[in-house]
């Protein structure tokens, strides 16, 4: 590095000066110069105090800090006053200074310029090291919170280039293939010069192309030139550059690895340039802006692919739970519907109800929902809570779940075919009865004894006929009517011979209470095992571990039968205990309990009466009216109207 001594001429130490080595290189400078010369670094400067020389050079003061003075004294003049330049003043020497003494001094000074220069750049490297280091963390923290996988490759793709200050970049990824083995798949590509529509495609994990390489072998490839590639088994495939008039040169393809050492994506980087603002619209530009990629930038590279390789996997295997899960959920639905099928697809129409009001709770700016907010985990875990919501039906006793009527199927056979011997026993009475007369008195008026026989037997038969009619229309899940009360009573009080001689009822005490049930198909024991189902809900939700989005999923589910007023069931929470994820799903599980289409029991209730209903729910405050509203302000019943 050359070496500058600068002078204010005429010196009185010219002689000494010209003996210096020749390494040093002499500029004079004239005292009475308006502007300074053309400065060179590092410089030792020569001032004589007592031709003022540093107020001089506080006029021509050298533009960066390059540099330092040597001042002479004559004699035991005093030194020179205080000026700005004093931390530039290295040492003061005496006129009379001998060569050796003046050119160890320079010597020095020189070293120290150096020096100086030398912990400065070491300050700076530690700063952009610190900064760099500082944005790789940024980036890391960026990348493993990123739950999305198209975003994270998005993000991993985008912060890589802003880190090695590269045009374009592309990003593979290795997927398994059927019947083992893996290929690279294109996954994105992002250009600052050029939009370029994108196509995904396939490559093999072999040597014969540039990420393919990088794969197979597991190695970085720093290219200064992508058309000058020699020794390698690959060229670069030319075709963008020939389609889209750009020059791909410097290149940087960087090998995504796994903490198992496992290659399961490639990035790559194209032209490294000066100014990463700058677009590369000519080959000119490329000639003039873009260069290698430096060894720091690798460096960089390197550390982000494994950053990035790790949130990758662990996104990847995220989404895999997340599969996982929603199978589970979806094989929970199907053991509830497997079990009660009238209610097939009940919960996922709930769901879709439940959610879609959520959003339009999220997208309102009125009272009283204007500062209510959902966030994605919030709607997927209330997604979840609404499609689980009658998982505990599985530990309800199967003859009750799916009741259609008041009495159970094995109950009517028996009444029917009990029904069918009395009327058996009533036909074979009749029968005796004309053998009795004929034996007693032959065929002497029998058609008209035997008429009347007919006629009595005909009667009974009606009249059992009445009375099994009269169960079966008692039997349906209906308002029961008085009349059909009052009848049943009558039916109840009918006995009938059993073939041993002993008297029976028609209607067995236990066929009776059930008959006598005035509205539904289940008495309060049925009933109570039907609610139920919400405590065996809970406490089967209760044993996940979920995560911290989804913990509130049990206890969202465990209030959907719940009314504002107290009367709901299981627990008879007051509105303020009724988490505002229950209330929606209330409001979804009787809409489509009421519309459903399904039910044995009920006919289905149209939209308009439906809503009826339910808004005679909310009058009687049992309901949240402004979640109501919502409902039907924003049509949310429709999402289901082709289910």
């Amino acid at each position: 590095m050359a070496k500058t001594l600068y002078y204010f001429r005429p010196t009185a130490l010219g002689n000494v000066l010209r003996r210096l080595p020749s390494s040093y290189k002499l500029i004079p400078i004239d005292r009475d110069a308006k502007e300074g010369p053309a400065w060179r670094f590092p410089a030792v400067l020569i001032a004589d105090v007592a031709k003022d020389d540093v107020r001089q050079l506080e006029r021509q003061t050298p533009p960066n800090g390059q540099w330092r003075v040597i001042s002479l004294l004559k004699g035991d003049a005093p030194p020179h006053s205080r000026s700005k330049l004093d931390t530039h003043i290295f040492a003061t020497l005496p006129h009379d200074a001998s060569r050796f003494i003046l050119q160890n001094a320079i010597e020095k000074a020189f070293e120290n310029v150096l020096s100086e220069n030398e912990h400065e750049q070491t300050r700076q490297e530690l700063r952009l090291a610190a900064s760099e280091l500082e944005t790789v963390n940024k980036i890391g923290v960026a990348l493993s919170t990123e739950r999305n996988t198209d975003l994270l490759l998005e993000l991993i793709l985008t912060k890589s280039r802003e880190i090695t200050g590269c045009d374009a970049g592309s990003l593979y990824l290795a997927e398994e293939e059927q019947g083992g083995g893996k290929h690279l798949v294109f996954k994105l590509t992002q250009s600052d010069s050029h939009s370029v529509p994108f196509r995904q495609f396939t490559l093999p994990i072999d040597t014969k192309s540039i990420a393919g390489y990088a794969a197979a072998t597991g190695e970085i490839l720093n290219i200064k030139d992508a058309y000058r590639i020699t020794k390698l088994p690959f060229h670069l495939n030319r075709d963008f550059d020939e389609k889209f008039g750009y020059r791909t040169k410097s290149m940087l393809v960087v090998p995504m690895k796994n903490q198992k050492d496992e290659v399961i994506g490639v990035l790559q980087f194209i032209n490294a340039k000066r100014d990463p603002a700058v677009k590369l619209t000519s080959h000119k530009k490329v000639h003039d802006e873009v260069i290698p990629f430096s060894q720091r930038s690798q460096d960089l590279a390197a550390s982000l692919a494994s950053q990035a390789a790790v949130s990758l996997e662990n996104n990847l295997l995220y989404r895999d739970i997340q599969r996982l899960f929603e199978g589970f959920v979806k094989a929970s639905v199907t053991a509830i519907e497997s079990r009660d099928p009238t209610t097939f697809g009940h919960s996922e129409r709930v769901a879709t109800l439940t959610v879609g009001l959520a959003e339009a709770v999220d997208r309102s700016d009125s009272r009283p929902y204007k500062n209510i907010n959902f966030s994605r985990q919030e709607i997927q875990e209330l997604r979840y809570a609404s499609l689980l919501h009658d998982f505990g039906k599985v530990g309800v006793r199967e003859d009750v779940l799916v009741k259609a009527r008041k009495l159970y199927p094995s109950q009517l056979e028996l009444i029917r075919k009990r029904f069918l011997y009395v009327k058996k026993a009533v036909e074979l009475e009749s029968v005796r009865k004309k053998l009795d007369y004929l034996i007693r008195n032959g065929n002497q008026n029998y058609p008209e004894t035997f008429a009347v026989m007919d006629a009595e037997h005909q009667k009974e038969a009606q009249r059992l006929e009445e009375f099994l009619q009269c169960i079966l229309q008692a039997n349906k899940p209906t308002v029961l009517p008085e009349k059909i009360s009052e009848k049943l009573q009558e039916v109840a009080g009918w006995t009938f011979d059993e073939p041993s001689g002993q008297a029976e009822p028609l209607l067995s005490p236990e066929e009776l209470r059930l008959l006598s049930i005035p509205k539904g198909s289940l008495d309060a024991d049925e009933r109570m095992q039907i609610e139920s189902h919400v405590i065996h809900s809970f406490r089967f939700l209760s044993q996940i571990p979920w995560t911290n989005e989804l913990k509130n999923i049990p206890d969202i589910a465990k209030a959907h039968h719940e009314k504002l007023n107290g009367s709901g069931y299981p627990y008879h929470m007051k509105a303020e205990d009724i988490p505002f994820q229950s209330k929606m799903m209330t409001i979804s599980d009787i809409y489509d309990a009421l519309t459903a289409q399904d039910r044995p029991y009920k006919k289905a209730v149209p939209i308009e009466r439906a809503l009826d209903i339910i808004g005679e729910e909310v009058q009687s405050q049992l309901l949240d009216p402004a979640l109501f509203h919502l409902f039907v302000e924003a049509k949310i019943f429709q999402l289901t109207a082709k289910d």
